[in-house]
């Protein structure tokens, strides 16, 4: 069966076909979202991290008396209670933004880059400041340069947090020596193995350790990221053969420097060039595809809409689709979209609903929202997605989404709009067939042809 270039583009690049919101899906068009304001987040604006951090402060300070009293007071209940309800604010923004965000090549993107630098919460500081690190590392640089992104994300409260790198000082500092302690790499050995240069780059474990030295001085307090000279371990660090600092404590600047030049190196325009095709096209995508990007991301260092354009203007980017599964949380959205979902009925819901709509089921579906299982994030290949308890999951959320929210809505027309070209005639005979418009509904979300791209 033919596939147009529309509904490839919407199924391998976007998030479906939307009734409530324009289908632009030209490879121009696409390109062209990474650019544009980020509309997602001007319609459904996060909160500032300075709020983040006030209410964290004043939750420490209750909790600490509640520690020496023995009992939680009222202001300590309701300020557990503010952080729980902005956790569940965060996670239905995901939702919201993504639903009925136009651009939703933006918002796939976002999802990607969410992922390669993954931070799954552990404590409550994480989980209160994670859409911060959604908004401001990650949305705010789709469209910048790869150094850019990566130099928010590392500087980030949460992933200083995640990485523990508030317990990394200088073997040798003056803080280290006073608390008899040392490094610890988890953030160096990320940022090389996952984040640049990848698992077969060009680095070895004395460059890991370089690196966990020169970042020693980032550490976190109540208002955020800081560097203190103090935790940094004195003298220069050579890391990939070049030498950062000097004689003293190293400097803020220095690890921004490093930052930048690592985003640019050879094997880093590999890494996230292959990361970003086996992403969006093929688990074994066409190498003169990965080529293409990866000399685009070094002639233009890293500018990331370039890269992507290099990857829309390969060939290789447009061969037919079933070669990927779409992945839980990509799955709902399209699926909302596709049932043209109404704002009140996802953005107007309490977040304790939206938490019961959609984050459980992409919990059974095997996705928890901010628990990816590693810091390399969720695995791509379509088999750890079609399982039997993962289709058994998509299955009965299909049902109970097309009978809240498809009762106007014909079957025989549905397929049609949701698939397009994909529809097959033994998909089609079933949707006629069915006894009630929830179940053809319901056939036409959980079918192959829906869950493939």
């Amino acid at each position: 069966m033919s596939q147009s270039s529309e509904t490839i583009a919407a199924f391998r690049f976007g998030l479906g076909f939307s009734r409530v919101t324009e289908n632009a899906y030209s490879a121009n068009d696409l390109v062209q979202q990474t650019r544009d304001t980020d509309i997602g987040l001007s319609e459904f604006p996060g909160v500032p991290l300075k709020n983040r951090t006030e209410l964290l402060r004043r939750y420490a300070k209750l909790n600490q008396e509640r520690k020496k009293t023995g009992t939680r007071s009222q202001a300590f209940k309701e300020m557990s209670k503010r952080s729980r309800l902005l956790q569940l604010e965060d996670s239905q923004r995901i939702f919201n933004r993504a639903v009925f965000n136009p651009n939703s090549f933006f918002e796939r993107l976002s999802f990607f880059w969410l992922d390669h630098f993954t931070v799954s919460p552990k404590s409550r500081t994480g989980q209160v400041v994670w859409g911060d690190y959604i908004d401001t590392a990650i949305r705010a640089h789709v469209g910048r340069s790869f150094a850019d992104m990566l130099t928010a994300v590392v500087l980030h409260p949460n992933m200083l947090f995640y990485l523990d790198q508030r317990v990394s000082m200088g073997p040798n500092s003056k803080t280290g020596i006073r608390r008899k302690r040392g490094l610890n790499e988890n953030l160096a050995r990320e940022i090389l193995e996952l984040h640049t240069l990848g698992v077969r780059g060009t680095y070895s474990q004395k460059d890991v350790r370089q690196l966990a030295e020169l970042l020693t001085g980032l550490t976190i307090n109540r208002k955020g990221m800081v560097f203190d000279p103090n935790r940094s371990e004195p003298g220069p660090e050579q890391v990939l053969g070049r030498t950062y600092g000097d004689d003293g404590p190293a400097e803020l600047v220095d690890i921004i420097t490093f930052l930048h030049d690592v985003a640019r190196h050879p094997d880093t325009a590999r890494h996230i060039a292959r990361k970003l095709a086996v992403h969006f096209v093929s688990d074994t995508p066409d190498p003169d595809l990965i080529a293409a990007m990866a000399d685009t991301f070094t002639a233009t260092e890293g500018d990331l809409p370039s890269v992507y354009g290099a990857m829309l203007d390969h060939p290789g980017a447009w061969v037919p689709l079933g070669g990927k599964a779409k992945q839980p949380l990509d799955f709902m959205i399209s699926g909302l979209r596709a049932l043209g979902v109404q704002r009140k009925d996802v953005a107007g819901i309490s977040p304790r609903r939206a938490a019961r709509s959609f984050i459980t089921p992409l919990t059974v579906m095997g996705q928890p929202l901010r628990r990816a299982p590693g810091p390399n994030g969720w695995p791509e290949e379509a088999e750890a997605w079609i399982t039997a308890q993962g289709l058994a999951a998509r299955l009965q959320w299909s049902l109970i989404v097309s009978k809240r929210h498809g009762r106007a809505i014909d079957p025989r027309e549905f397929v049609d709009f949701a698939l397009r070209d994909l529809a097959g005639e033994s998909l089609r005979f079933a949707v006629s067939g069915a006894e009630k418009r929830a179940e053809g509904l319901a056939l036409v979300l959980a079918s192959p042809e829906f869950n493939r791209r």
